[in-house]
């Protein structure tokens, strides 16, 4: 008779646990989360919007949660990854859940999945988003903001019917999952809508795709630029959509080019619900001040000014580039990067290419993750200029660049979300 599994007793324990239940760390499919979810027999409790998209759906994410706590709403809100802590992941009410919580959640799902061979197999991110559930099923929040992890019509987030399905930006991303064209990808991504209910995209010019779908199953679709969008000069902004129009808004507290974009398909989502969860325009102009978001166009104060930014596509970069080039004149431009091999690094950098007078290209020690070298040739491949520079690590890459900067100069830390991590967790040490 085998041994009985012994679970772990901490958190860093389990989430080594759930790492291994599956041979793949990627396995799109939802036949395995319905099973356990169904074995949960956890009831929905409350409207849930789901967020999907190529890049933009953090900020959906963050300003959503935002702007329903200052309507005073219980909110839970599930993203990922995460950056320092896994914690980070799951939030109840703005605040990311204790240790315990996790664990008390990870072992009913282990429960739930069964025992020996007729155990279900998980993977880290189907194991995480159904113990997301049962955390949000326990403290039942009035309105749930769920982040899709990869594509949509096979996300494990997808096991759980949207009442408002949010669409941000659609592009290239994640081809050998999704496929190689924005029809591909759209049409992928458009399974989180359903019949009847709000589809909000973001992205004003969607694949064909998109709109068949949601005309095919009879979902409310919302486009940016038809049915909402905004307009607005440097002091103030305007939101106008089916619920009318909303003028004098501040600008979101998240910088970037794209945000008044996130922020309108925001404030269409939530009219969408408005039967369901009224908001007020003081709680939307209170979220949108309030909202934060680390790693995308991050700005850290001091000299030399540090950009903090989780792009890693060429759409996301391309995004970046706009903004570093909105940020002012900057003597130097030294730019940390660090990629997963199963980008295209090249694309990457080649958007990035006039921005950027010292390349610092790093390693990241994962299994997905690309080394220093690899990183240098996509540099090279780009076509871009300046100087290039290998690191063992993002963290050994950013003080070379420190180390070179002059106070006139910037930093621009971008890639992989483990390159900004890893350069978060080092500046942490540096402020204790």
């Amino acid at each position: 008779m085998p041994a009985e599994t012994v679970l772990p007793a901490d958190l860093p324990g389990w989430l080594a646990y759930i790492e291994r239940q599956h041979p793949q760390s990627i396995a799109l499919g939802l036949e395995r989360v319905a099973r356990v979810r169904d074995a949960l027999a956890l009831p929905p409790f409350c409207p849930i919007f789901t967020i999907g998209g190529t890049n933009g759906k953090g900020s959906v994410c963050a300003m959503l949660e935002t702007i329903l706590l200052a309507a005073g709403y219980r909110v839970g809100t599930y993203m990922s990854p995460h950056l320092l802590r896994y914690n980070e992941r799951v939030r109840v009410d703005g605040r990311e859940v204790d240790d315990a919580t996790l664990i008390e959640a990870f072992g009913r799902v282990e429960t739930a999945r069964g025992k020996g061979a007729e155990r279900i197999p998980l993977t880290y991110f189907e194991f995480g988003t159904l113990a997301a559930w049962v955390v949000f099923a326990d403290a039942k929040p009035d309105a749930l903001v769920m982040e899709i992890g990869l594509g949509g019509r096979l996300d494990a987030v997808n096991a759980f019917d949207s009442d408002c399905a949010v669409l941000t930006s659609i592009d290239v991303d994640h081809a050998e999952y999704l496929g190689a064209t924005r029809d591909r990808i759209g049409w992928e991504k458009a399974h989180i809508f359903r019949r009847g209910r709000p589809a909000v995209v973001g992205d004003p010019v969607p694949p064909r795709t998109v709109l068949d779908y949601a005309a095919e199953i009879g979902a409310d679709l919302q486009v940016a630029g038809r049915d909402f969008g905004h307009s607005g000069d440097r002091q103030q902004w305007l939101y106008w959509g089916r619920d009318g129009r909303r003028a004098g808004l501040a600008y979101p507290a998240l910088r970037g080019a794209n945000q008044l974009l996130n922020a309108a398909a925001t404030l269409a989502a939530i009219a969408s619900l408005r039967d369901r969860l009224p908001v007020s325009a003081q709680a939307i102009r209170s979220g949108l001040a309030q909202v934060e978001l680390p790693g995308r166009f991050q700005v850290l104060p001091g000299r030399p000014v540090v950009v903090l930014d989780v792009a890693h596509n060429p759409h996301a970069a391309a995004v970046l580039a706009e903004n570093l080039g909105a940020m002012g004149v900057f003597a130097r431009t030294h730019a940390v990067v660090g990629m997963l091999r199963d980008k295209d690094i090249a694309a990457v950098c080649a958007v990035l290419r006039n921005r950027v007078t010292h390349w610092y290209a790093c390693t990241l020690d994962y299994a997905r993750g690309a080394g220093a070298a690899e990183v240098a040739r996509g540099i090279a491949d780009s076509g871009a200029g300046g100087a290039v520079s290998q690191h063992d690590s993002p963290r050994e890459a950013f003080v070379a660049a420190r180390d070179a900067a002059g106070q006139s100069d910037r930093i621009a830390v971008f890639g992989s979300f483990h390159t900004v991590a890893d350069v978060m967790a080092f500046l942490a040490t540096l402020n204790r």
